[in-house]
């Protein structure tokens, strides 16, 4: 029997589309249907169908289509499908269809709870006058809709606590695939790519991600001065600027390389002294591909990152960034053995997470 996979939409990067690509592969006759698809070379040809807010200059802006979402979810047409898989951050899990697949098994994947409705204060979505006073009816609303899974599994156990104080439902925990063999390896930089590491310094702390707010990078500019070792950024994004302004104060600390390739991150990961994670995630793929490279990891002792991170074994966990327990940190985190860095990642590698899913969607999917 065939189902259906909604995802809220599709972009050409992001963690949410590494799984979506994890899980299309395991299911490859299940169409997709999103709100908008930003990376059409995805998947193949016809498998992907957007809904009609794709046809609208909102599908460039998100915060603005928000509002539409939830009803855009409920009216998406016909469908034959047996099961529907909806991979949920905002809205997708009130997904209903017409046909058949109105009355089929629904299965919700979540990130997390929107969080512009139930954790404003970490999403500036929230923040506006209009979203506070849409805000406890969407959350009625959104409660009630995540009554209609069948099953609910989510990224950590840090999610899960969210699912049961915001939504009143138990869920399963199944952490999303890393890739693991693939940060094990070394090699396949560019003669250009070989310059870029030989510019940079011996002995470095490795901050990689989008370069936004939330990701608090400036924190690993912090822990950098904290620990009197020099900081590499390796990203890019809207907060560049800021951290570019940050590095100027501090010169010859941070050093940055823009965009790196899968290659020349695992090049980065591999030659770092350990890498910095400093936000509160839901889950946090990148700290299990530093240790897949073989690099340890100094986290916030919050959120998705403090049940990955083994404290003295693969890293150390931290509660402040700036000042003598990121240099106590780093101390532990050097106590970490390549073996143990490899056997943690492989704990999360994308074969357990094919097996997870396939069990939780049962021998029918």
């Amino acid at each position: 029997m065939t189902g259906v996979i909604v995802h809220e939409w599709i972009e050409p990067l992001g963690g949410a589309e590494r799984v979506a690509d994890r899980i299309s592969g395991l299911y490859p006759d299940a169409p997709i249907v999103t709100l908008w698809n930003d990376a059409p070379e995805r998947f193949a040809a016809g498998r992907v169908a957007e809904s009609w807010l794709a046809r609208t200059p909102l599908r460039h802006h998100k915060a603005l289509a928000l509002p539409l979402m939830p009803a855009t979810w409920r009216h998406l047409g016909r469908s034959d499908a047996s099961w529907v898989l909806a991979f949920s951050h905002l809205f997708s899990h009130h997904v209903r269809f017409s046909g058949p697949a109105r009355g089929a098994r629904k299965l919700v994947y979540c990130y997390t709870p929107a969080r512009y409705i139930w954790n404003p204060e970490s999403d500036v979505r929230g923040q506006g006058v209009a979203q506070r006073i849409a805000s406890p009816g969407l959350r009625v609303l959104d409660r009630a809709r995540a009554q209609e899974a069948d099953s609910i599994a989510v990224v950590s156990h840090f999610v899960r606590e969210r699912v049961e104080r915001y939504w009143h439902r138990d869920a399963v925990v199944i952490n999303p695939p890393v890739a693991v063999a693939s940060f094990a390896r070394h090699g396949g930089l560019t003669a250009a790519e070989e310059d870029v590491l030989a510019a940079l310094p011996d002995t470095f702390l490795l901050g990689a991600s989008r370069f936004v707010a939330y990701k608090r990078l400036d924190l690993v500019i912090a822990a950098g001065r904290a620990a009197d070792v020099p900081v590499v950024l390796a990203g890019d994004g809207p907060e560049r600027a800021h951290l570019e302004e940050l590095a100027a104060g501090h010169p010859g600390l941070v050093h940055f390389v823009p965009r790196p390739s899968d290659a020349l991150l695992r090049a980065l990961y591999q030659a770092c002294l350990a890498y910095v994670f400093p936000p509160v995630e839901d889950f946090g793929i990148m700290p299990l591909e530093a240790m897949a490279a073989g690099a340890p990891v100094i986290a916030r002792r919050q959120g998705g990152a403090a049940e990955t991170v083994l404290d003295k074994v693969t890293g150390a966990l931290v509660d402040d960034f700036s000042g003598a327990e990121v240099r106590e940190a780093l101390e532990r985190a050097g106590t970490a053995a390549p073996a143990a860095l490899a056997a943690r990642a492989a704990e999360f590698d994308e074969t357990v997470f094919d097996a997870r899913i396939r069990a939780w969607l049962g021998p029918d999917a």
